[in-house]
C-alpha cells in the first residue's frame, strides 16, 4: 500500500512542462549513468544511522564509522543505546564533528525507544506528515536527514532536496537562487507522481552530478547534462570552466 504523499503548499506554476523537463533530466541521467545503488545499507538502520552520519562527510568517512559500530557489534538501537558519549564518539570518530554525531544517534535512539520502543517497523507505520514532524522534533535531524531516513528507510515517497538540488535546478533556470527546502520540495513532489523507486534514484543521480560536474566551479563542458543548460542559459552567463 502507497503511503500518504506529504501535504506541502506546491507552488502553482508546476504544471505538464515542468513535470516533461524534470522527468527528460531524469532519464538522461538514468541513460548515462545508471542506477546509483543508493541508500548503502544492509537494513533500515543502518540506513537511518548513515543518514545522520553523512551531514558534512563524506560517504567514504561514513562508512569508515559504520564498520567500527558492526566490528564493536553495536550497530543497532539497542546497541547504541547502551553505549556512552566517549565510547560511541570513538566509534563514528571517523565522520568527523564525531561527539556531535554520537549525540545526534543517542538522540535518535532514545526518541525511537520513547516513542517505538526500538521498533522501526512501529515507527514506519505512521502516516507520513506525523513522523516526519516527530524526527523534525530530535535533536540534530533537519529536514534533509529526516526525509532521506524516511524515503530510503522508510519507503514514504518524500523528495529529498540537498546543496547539489538547489544548485543544479537554478543553474538550469527552475527556481531562484536561495529557494528554500520546501519550496524545491514541492516542486518535484507535485509534478512527478509519488514513486518511491524513482525519487530514490532521481536524488542519487543529482548528488552524482552534483559531485562531478555541478561543483560550487561548475565544469559546464563535460557536464551531461551541457545542453539541457544551454537551452535556459540567459546571454552573458558564464558558461562554467571548461
Amino acid at each position: 500500500m502507497r503511503k500518504r504523499l506529504l501535504a506541502a503548499d506546491m507552488p502553482e506554476f508546476v504544471g505538464k512542462d515542468y513535470r516533461d523537463r524534470l522527468l527528460g533530466i531524469y532519464e538522461l541521467l538514468y541513460a548515462q549513468l545508471g542506477s546509483q545503488q543508493w541508500w548503502p545499507g544492509e537494513d533500515a538502520f543502518e540506513v537511518i544511522v548513515g543518514a545522520i552520519l553523512t551531514q558534512n562527510t563524506s560517504w567514504k568517512n561514513v562508512e569508515k564509522a559504520i564498520a567500527n559500530l558492526k566490528e564493536a557489534g553495536a550497530l543497532t538501537s539497542e546497541g547504541i543505546a547502551t553505549l556512552g558519549l566517549p565510547q560511541l564518539g570513538e566509534l563514528v570518530r571517523p565522520s568527523g564533528t564525531y561527539r556531535i554525531k554520537a549525540d545526534r544517534l543517542l538522540q535518535f535512539v532514545a526518541f525511537l525507544k520513547s516513542h517505538y520502543g526500538f521498533s522501526l517497523q512501529a515507527m514506519f507505520r505512521v502516516p507520513l506528515i506525523r513522523i516526519r514532524a516527530e524526527l523534525l522534533s530530535v535533536k540534530g535531524i533537519g529536514p534533509e536527514t529526516a526525509d532521506s531516513i524516511l524515503l530510503y528507510a522508510g519507503g514514504y515517497p518524500v523528495f529529498v532536496v540537498d546543496a547539489y538540488t538547489r544548485r543544479i535546478f537554478s543553474r538550469h533556470g527552475f527556481i531562484r537562487e536561495g529557494c528554500a527546502y520546501g519550496e524545491l520540495q514541492a516542486l518535484f513532489m507535485k509534478a512527478l507522481s509519488p514513486d518511491v523507486p524513482l525519487f530514490g534514484e532521481y536524488h542519487a543521480l543529482i548528488v552524482r552530478v552534483g559531485k562531478s560536474w555541478c561543483r560550487a566551479r561548475p565544469i559546464c563542458d563535460r557536464c551531461i547534462l551541457k545542453s539541457l543548460l544551454e537551452e535556459t542559459r540567459n546571454p552573458g552567463d558564464n558558461p562554467g570552466r571548461k
